[in-house]
Formats: C-alpha cells, structure tokens, sequence
C-alpha cells in the first residue's frame, strides 16, 4: 500500500484568509501548507536513479501553489528560513522513511540557503537531525554561500560531511564561480546550471564550458550533475562528455511522494530513446524539445 501523503496528514488551518491578506511563513507551517515534491537525479551509464532532489511547495490558501522562486526570499528576509530549512529536512527525513518502507532506497538532497550556512546554530540542529535519522541525505550549498565568510563556510560544511550529509555544489555557474572557492569546498558533488546545459545545441562555447567543468570537477574528486536536461541529444552529449548524472525535464518533473514512489518503481531508462550513434548529435532535430 503506498504510504499516505504527508500533505493529507498535516493538521490544517479551517480558516482561509480573505484575498490581500499577508500569511507568514511560519503560519504555513503551522497550518501544513508546505509539501515537497521529489525530482530523480538519473545517472548516465547505470540507467539507474540514483539520487533525488528535494523541492519545497507551498500551497497557499488564497494564491494556490507557489515555487520556491516566489517565497525563498521573503523567508530569507523576514528571518523564517531557518524555520522553514528544519521543516523541510524533517519533511525529507519522513519521506524518505515512508520510500525505504515501499522499497525505494537512495539519498535526498535538501537546498540549504545560503544566510545559513555560516549560522553555527543551525548547522549544529542539521547534524543532531543527521546523527539520529538512520537515512541517507545530502545537502546542496551554492558558491554564493560562502563569500561572507569562507572560514566558518568551509568549517560548517565539514561539520556536516562528518554528521553523513553528502555535500552538492548547486548552480554551478549561475553566478561568478570562483576556482579558488571550489578547490576549498569539501564537496562531493557539482551540479552544472541549467543556463548552460538548455544551450548546448545552440551554443559554440557553452559545450567547451561543460566539458571543461566536467573535467575539473573529476579531477577534484567530485561526481558531476547536469540541470536542465530536457532533450535526448543533450542526454547523449553529455554522456560522451563523461557527465555522471542528469536531472531535468526528460528524465521526471518534480512530483509528490506517492507519485515519486510509483515512478521509481515502474521507471526504465530506455524510454528515454536517447541516441548511441554520436552523429546523431549534429542533427538538430534531435536538439527540439518535446
């Protein structure tokens, strides 16, 4: 039997506040309004899923669902992030109980933002979550997290590799990646943004950066994540780049726990009908998304 959403479990709030009424974070919490949906991270020679990312959704009572896009930044500013951060490893930490009892087994990543990972308070509650959960979780950090204060960044993210979080560098990319930066971060996984794996059929350059990225994070000892894959032919390229996973659109959309559970047990790469010959890659029809 699959297990019952966590959603549906949540106590919530009977009252729906009137259109134009402001709802904090913290009463989304309260009232059960966050869920969190599930996208596999596929890697490219096993066929095989082999990870999964987190999401967090908000399904406000007035405004209907909501992406992190559109409340992150109100939590970071209003100061409930970290309220909300522990809410969503807890969330995970169920779950992924909930995939281990219906026989899915593998790591979940949770984003960490970036005002919290030189907060040693809060570090120390996600390794006391760690240390008793018994399940595999990972945490994914951006560059930008450690610029106002490298030391304590790259301390803290030790702390939490001891206490079992597997460590992924997310967005790599988006912003001005700094080489001095990477060769300091203890991590064990890169994830290549999506703004330059949407434009590798379009692109002179962009496949010369993700190649070169790729070889970098290799040689660091770091697996490698492409975001953004929508298409068979970028699967491919990046297969023959030596990418290790893919995450995007072709493999899976982000999807709630149940429907995540139904998926890793009926998913088959196959049908993913990406193409072996590599000269398939200069066709651009291969390169249109579906």
């Amino acid at each position: 039997m699959m297990p019952t959403s966590r959603l549906a479990q949540s106590p919530r709030s009977t009252a729906q506040p009137a259109r134009g009424t402001a709802v904090t974070i913290e009463q989304a919490i309260d009232a059960g309004q966050f869920r969190l949906d599930y996208q596999p991270k596929l890697g490219v020679r096993s066929g095989q899923v082999e990870s999964a990312e987190a999401l967090v959704r908000w399904q406000h009572p007035v405004d209907g669902l909501r992406m992190p896009d559109s409340f992150i930044s109100q939590s970071e500013d209003s100061g409930s992030i970290a309220a909300l951060t522990l809410w969503t490893l807890d969330a995970a930490i169920q779950d992924q109980r909930a995939m281990h009892a219906a026989g899915v087994d593998l790591r979940v990543f949770v984003n960490l933002s970036a005002l919290l990972l030189t907060d040693s308070r809060i570090v120390d509650q996600l390794c006391n979550r760690a240390h008793g959960a018994g399940v595999s979780l990972g945490i994914e950090i951006t560059e930008r997290s450690v610029i106002d204060d490298p030391a304590l960044a790259f301390t803290n993210i030790r702390r939490l590799r001891d206490a079992g979080y597997a460590i992924a560098i997310d967005d790599y990319g988006a912003g001005l990646s700094s080489l001095t930066y990477l060769k300091q971060i203890e991590a064990d996984e890169l994830k290549i943004d999506k703004s330059f794996i949407t434009t590798l059929g379009t692109s002179h350059r962009d496949p010369l950066i993700v190649r070169s990225t790729i070889d970098l994070a290799h040689a660091l000892g770091m697996v490698v994540t492409a975001e953004g894959v929508e298409t068979p032919a970028a699967h491919a390229l990046l297969g023959v780049m030596g990418c290790d996973m893919v995450q995007g659109y072709l493999i899976a959309r982000p999807m709630g726990l149940n429907d995540y559970i139904a998926f890793m047990h009926s998913f088959d790469a196959r049908t993913l009908n990406v193409p072996n010959d590599q000269r398939v890659l200069r066709d651009r029809n291969f390169w249109k998304h579906a």
